[in-house]
């Protein structure tokens, strides 16, 4: 069982700084059935989450199955300042009122993956902020300002000549004083954290917390291009909030190589059944479409529910492998002739105008289920179904 718990642990990993403290905790637990903690802090810095944050939560899940109880920190005091990991400028302030909003839809996505009942929400903000001025200055003086300019991000910038606040310098010590306060065990991040993982590490020493966290590095899920890291700003994601039809659809779309990579990070499926998956799509007993298939239900009902995967699988069929509308096409109508560029924009599946003229230009836009190429087209009293690519439709009446 604890070899078993340490390959789920080890799964997907991309660097375990002290692996053996990750080993005594579990046997501990298996043999003397003593829980240990667990930390990911996520600052609320958007309203969703999308597959690519959901890395960690699955690993946070992982860990609740053998023992651990999860410390879900909410950079609510960190999200004022911004972590400065991966920027090439400061990064705006949000206000008090947006950082509310995002913890709750933060937690309420979560706990679509995290066992609750194993998960201890706390808040930054709490610590963070009675610490005053004397106890930020005592923070500071735990690091030099060229240990700092050590960070990739930091010594980048400092050698373009392109600001950082000094703000930003705070920001890795005060997620490492998370773990101070918190005592954490272990703590789970991105590969792009490690500096400020770190920092949890060398903070409890500095502090004598008579111990010292593990640290776990996930590795950054590529998007649905399976190039560059998921991210809304790239429109290369998958969102935990996206109706079902569309998650179905999304996962669906990527690569052959990249679903392996989903299955691995994203599935709840153990390491012995995906490598019995794998075999068989190479000895050809099982066809990649319906493996990728099987993956797009699973993903869409964690977020969703069963009956709704299985609609969205039977809608994608209607739709893509019939050739078929769907059944349900939201409706917009608008008085007099219109623009075909611009009653896309207006029934919300293009973003622009000028989005939507390159669409027509590709062959992706259809009226009706015929394609169209002139981007000059005006629709004229009518109904009209109208397509952009395979998943978006509207109903058009002009009246």
């Amino acid at each position: 069982m604890l070899q078993e718990a340490l390959r789920e642990i080890d799964r997907g990993s991309a660097e375990i700084i002290d692996n053996e403290r990750i080993e005594k905790l579990l046997k501990a637990y298996f043999e003397e059935g003593k829980t240990y903690t667990v930390k990911a802090g996520f600052d609320p810095t958007a309203p969703d989450l999308h597959l690519g944050h959901t890395v960690l939560l699955q690993k946070l899940a992982t860990f609740q199955k053998y023992g651990a109880r999860v410390q879900f920190l909410i950079g609510n005091f960190t999200a004022t300042i911004g972590d400065p990991t991966g920027k090439s400028a400061t990064r705006k302030v949000l206000s008090q009122e947006d950082i509310e909003k995002n913890i709750v839809s933060y937690t309420t996505q979560a706990f679509k993956i995290l066992d609750e009942s194993k998960t201890e929400i706390v808040y930054n903000k709490d610590w963070l902020e009675p610490l005053g001025a004397a106890g930020m200055l005592e923070l500071a003086s735990t690091l030099t300002v060229a240990r700092m300019l050590e960070r990739d991000d930091f010594s980048k910038r400092f050698t373009s000549n392109t600001p950082i606040a000094v703000s930003e310098f705070m920001y890795p010590l005060l997620q490492g004083y998370d773990s101070v306060h918190l005592k954490s065990d272990v703590e789970i991040g991105g590969t792009d954290q490690k500096f400020n993982l770190l920092m949890g590490r060398q903070l409890q020493k500095t502090y004598d917390v008579k111990k010292q966290q593990a640290v776990l590095m996930m590795p950054i899920l590529e998007g649905l291009d399976g190039v560059q890291k998921m991210s809304k700003s790239l429109n290369n994601y998958i969102g935990v909030t996206d109706e079902p039809n569309d998650m179905f659809g999304k996962v669906l779309s990527i690569s052959d190589d990249l679903m392996w990579r989903f299955y691995e990070l994203l599935s709840t499926k153990s390491l012995e059944e995906i490598a019995t998956i794998k075999s068989g799509v190479e000895d050809g007993s099982l066809h990649p479409k319906k493996v990728k298939e099987n993956l797009a239900i699973e993903i869409t009902a964690r977020f969703h529910n069963d009956e709704l995967a299985q609609n969205a699988k039977e809608e994608f069929e209607k739709v893509h492998a019939k050739s078929q509308i769907p059944t349900e096409i939201e409706e917009f109508s608008c008085d007099g002739e219109i623009w075909i560029a611009q009653a896309l924009v207006d029934c919300n599946i293009e973003p622009s105008t000028s989005q939507a003229r390159r669409d027509i230009k590709q062959g992706a836009v259809k009226i009706n289920q015929e394609k169209i190429s002139d981007i000059q087209l005006q629709l004229s009293t009518g109904e009209y179904i109208l397509q952009v690519g395979k998943r978006k439709f509207a109903k058009l009446k002009v009246n």
